[in-house]
């Protein structure tokens, strides 16, 4: 009998070994630094909500200005290669000669990103949201280094593929004589004639192509996109990367649509280009004013290039940031009407009509939802129980961990993955190793080889890290 239990035992103990980082996993929880140490090392698959130019940090972009010689407005800590109306825009040599520099470099990161921000001076989402327009200076004609630094970085933390945003698409399509358009199409939204805003769509797709809107995606992808990639090698053996074409809100409804039409012949037309987004706050005026409009142009251009994925930020909105009847239809809108294969954020998901209904529809349909812990925390002050990322799992929608803007937020893939594991206890490792394949498996990579070589590293990677907890 003694013998019997023995081997029970050591049989027992063997088939746990499948489960040791499981229970390596629930044993330290609790603990920040093990967590950290814990998901710094596990393979963490793709990051597919990231936008290139937030996820930069500020240093080596100051480093560039002060390279470059810009100019800084000393009271918003903007940069500008050319000097502007007002006597507040210094050289950064200047700032270097008068023995400044460091006291300035300090207040631009304040102003770049979220570093030293204590939540009572300033209105978090601004201070996000215009950061952009500070830096965007330092990030033009910075593209390679910019690339190389989020690919080093990924790398180091175990992320072999990142989906990112990386630039709108140049196009000098002259619009003035189509401005009747917008009062137009507007017109019609709130007539609810969906028939004659899909007419006037087509008129404009027409005069964009007789305007040559061909040459622009072409352009943007041969003499930018793969130029940048093939020169700085940015796939290999460890790493993936991929492009989303993207449009603003704020914009006119004539002219993003006319960018929306050169982003998506820009995805139909290139393997490197995953797909389209459209990006800008969520609540600003133009933005909920032709929220609606928005969603069928991305329908029309659907029907026009039906083979282009597109993920959408749709959601990213909370209680008090806008009337309370503006929180329940903007995710259905993205999934419904505007077919959106991907929703980014949906914070709001709680508060949308029928949101049992949406999502089992996107569980049934697999449209993942764009986890993204410190954004919606900074952003939208949406963490922890607010959060709605357990409804998500309780209804069977894939959720994949994202950054989102990781050098403006001060973030990484890894604290997004400690956030989670010490917010949601009821979320296992099998859960969070299910989210890793997600983020590969809903990937908007084109070329299923390259796809398949990707998930055949991420399981490689899974094998050796577990066989850590093993010994």
């Amino acid at each position: 009998m003694k013998i019997f239990f023995t081997i029970l035992f050591y049989v027992l103990f063997q088939v746990g070994y499948a489960q040791s980082a499981d229970q390596y996993f629930e044993k330290i929880r609790n603990n920040e630094a093990e967590l950290t140490a814990f998901f710094a090392q596990m393979p963490k698959g793709g990051d597919l909500h990231h936008h290139y130019s937030g996820s930069i940090y500020a240093e080596p972009l100051i480093a560039h200005a002060i390279t470059e010689d810009f100019f800084l407005n000393t009271q918003t800590m903007a940069v500008s290669q050319e000097k502007q109306t007002g006597s507040d825009w210094v050289l950064f040599s200047t700032l270097q000669k008068n023995g400044e520099l460091d006291i300035y470099k300090q207040k631009i990161i304040q102003k770049w990103s979220v570093k030293d921000y204590n939540n009572v001076d300033y209105p978090s989402d601004k201070l996000f949201f215009e950061s952009f327009m500070k830096f965007e200076t330092a990030t033009k004609n910075n593209f390679g280094a910019g690339l190389l630094e989020l690919k080093n970085r990924a790398i180091k933390e175990n992320v072999s593929y990142i989906e990112t945003q990386l630039s709108t698409i140049p196009c000098s399509i002259n619009t003035s004589e189509l401005t009747k358009y917008n009062l137009h199409l507007r017109k019609m939204m709130v007539a609810k004639n969906e028939k004659a805003i899909m007419q006037s769509l087509d008129s404009l797709y027409t005069i964009f192509i007789q305007k040559n809107a061909k040459k622009y995606a072409t352009d943007f992808n041969v003499n930018f996109v793969a130029k940048l990639h093939k020169d700085l090698k940015i796939d290999d053996n460890q790493f993936t990367m991929r492009y989303q074409n993207f449009v603003l809100r704020f914009m006119e409804p004539v002219d993003l649509f006319k960018n929306l039409v050169v982003a998506f012949m820009s995805a139909d037309s290139s393997p490197l280009m995953a797909g389209v987004n459209i990006v800008s706050p969520e609540d600003g005026e133009t933005s909920m004013k032709d929220y609606g409009l928005h969603m069928l142009m991305f329908k029309y251009c659907h029907s026009r290039f039906p083979k282009v994925k597109y993920a959408m930020h749709a959601g990213e909105l909370t209680l008090g940031m806008v009337r309370p009847e503006e929180l329940t239809w903007h995710i259905n809108a993205a999934v419904y009407t505007a077919g959106a294969n991907r929703i980014g954020h949906g914070a709001d998901m709680a508060y949308e009509e029928k949101s049992y209904d949406l999502m089992r529809y996107m569980a049934k349909n697999s449209i993942p939802i764009e986890i993204n812990l410190t954004s919606n925390e900074f952003i939208l002050k949406v963490k922890e129980n607010r959060h709605p990322i357990l409804l998500y799992k309780e209804f069977g929608v894939p959720i994949v961990i994202s950054t989102d803007d990781a050098g403006i937020l001060r973030t990484n893939m890894t604290e997004q993955y400690v956030l989670l594991a010490k917010r949601y206890k009821t979320i296992t490792y099998t859960d969070i190793k299910q989210f890793v394949y997600n983020s590969i498996n809903f990937s908007f990579i084109q070329d299923p080889t390259v796809k398949k070589q990707v998930v055949q590293d991420l399981q490689n990677r899974f094998e050796t890290f577990e066989n850590n907890f093993k010994n």
